[in-house]
């Protein structure tokens, strides 16, 4: 019987010759990750099972990105937390401060190969898609087993195809792709299923575009994102690892397949409006003033993203009624964007440059708005209290309608 990506990849996670939709199986992971913020309720737990050490101290990757350095006592006593279990474990790739956003560094680090089972504590994990593995968000509990057992029990999804057609307008990006099909299939429009992104736009795009859909399929209920493997996916992965994968693609007459074919042609750069990601409008028919621009993120901090803003704040000034950050998602996103002179043009512009984390878009570290405020983001997420006070605002775009409404203070379409 013909089967989709994400069953042919659970299958063989799960020992098995072939699942459908809707069983419940056991499968192993390949790569199971917690960070700072999540990790410390994951090391309780663990604790709490009795177990003397991991399953398997290769396969865990520990990032601190959500408040790094540490804001608060608590903070840093879940840091101390990390540390000691990563010692005690001897977890093989953890990452102390100024590596960067999870999401981000784990593909760049060469932990994500086609056809694997990730896990992690922290619902953007589906990110990883983006290279053909099977990535999902679990619960720092869930992370627990993970850590003793090695595996997890998983109900197979059904499968959600976006076949993407179109050549994309200038200043259209794929987050405006990605808003646009929330837009259209409502925060639960995807619930508990894949969301695979396909189509001629998509071969079109890069690995870091192909990340942004990814990384936002949560948002419209999805239980992973997944784009097929191509050779831009081959090369990418083999720059960064020796690991051996395996390529899985979609047979499109598969029973629990849903395709949705959405043509990008006509599309203009699309904003998410308070307080829900799938309250989607043209940006051309918000108008808004801001106090705040944040560039960064797991969805939009990577090196094209910081390239635009760049390209379009070069030799101007950001108006003196606005502040803006800008958050490199990883240590080797700034270096290149130092090296490029991106962080020139941002500080001489007037934003704020912060080292590689999550910043504002936890609501809990640097750069949080007040009540009243509103904030223009690169992030995925705009639910009420997501960057600070619940009486603020948060409004989500492109990195290049971010930057042009930095200048203007105001939200606003790119020339």
């Amino acid at each position: 019987m013909s089967k989709t990506m994400s069953e042919k990849i659970l299958a063989n996670a799960a020992g098995k010759e072939s699942v459908e939709a809707g069983d419940i199986i056991i499968a192993d992971i390949d790569i199971a990750m917690t960070h700072d913020l999540t990790g410390p309720l994951a090391v309780e737990s663990f604790e709490k099972i009795g177990m003397s050490n991991v399953w398997d101290s290769t396969k865990i990757v520990i990032p601190f990105d959500h408040q790094v350095p540490a804001d608060s006592i608590d903070s840093a006593n879940n840091h101390i937390i990390m540390r000691e279990f990563a010692k005690k474990h001897d977890i093989k790739h953890f990452y102390d401060v100024n590596a960067g956003v999870c999401h981000q560094i784990l593909p760049e680090l060469g932990h994500v190969v086609p056809g694997s089972v990730i896990v992690g504590a922290d619902s953007h994990t589906c990110t990883h898609g983006a290279l053909g593995a099977f990535a999902t968000g679990i619960g720092s509990t869930d992370m627990a087993m993970v850590f003793s057992q090695g595996n997890l029990w998983f109900k197979v999804p059904e499968t959600n195809r976006f076949e993407i057609t179109g050549s994309l307008k200038n200043n259209v990006y794929a987050k405006d792709v990605i808003l646009n099909i929330i837009g259209k299939m409502g925060a639960d429009g995807s619930t508990y299923k894949a969301c695979e992104f396909a189509g001629e736009t998509v071969r079109n795009m890069s690995i870091s575009d192909r990340m942004v859909l990814c990384n936002m399929a949560i948002e419209m209920g999805g239980k992973t994102g997944l784009v097929e493997v191509d050779e831009k996916t081959i090369n990418y992965v083999e720059k960064r690892t020796n690991t051996p994968y395996k390529v899985y693609k979609t047979d499109l007459d598969a029973p629990s397949l849903d395709i949705i074919e959405i043509d990008v042609s006509d599309l203009e750069p699309q904003i998410a409006c308070p307080n829900n990601v799938d309250n989607v409008k043209a940006v051309s028919e918000v108008d808004r003033e801001i106090d705040q621009v944040f560039i960064g993120s797991c969805t939009n901090g990577r090196l094209s993203d910081l390239r635009d803003a760049a390209r379009i704040l070069k030799g101007k000034q950001i108006a003196k009624t606005t502040r803006m950050l800008v958050i490199p998602a990883s240590k080797e996103i700034y270096l290149k964007a130092l090296d490029e002179g991106l962080i020139k043009i941002f500080v001489e512009s007037g934003a704020l440059v912060s080292a590689p984390c999550c910043g504002p878009c936890l609501g809990g570290h640097t750069g949080i708005i007040g009540a009243g405020e509103v904030s223009l983001s690169t992030s995925n997420r705009n639910f009420k209290g997501r960057q600070g006070s619940a009486d603020g605002e948060v409004y989500l775009s492109s990195a290049a309608v971010a930057a042009t409404s930095a200048i203007k203070g105001r939200i606003s379409v790119p020339e």
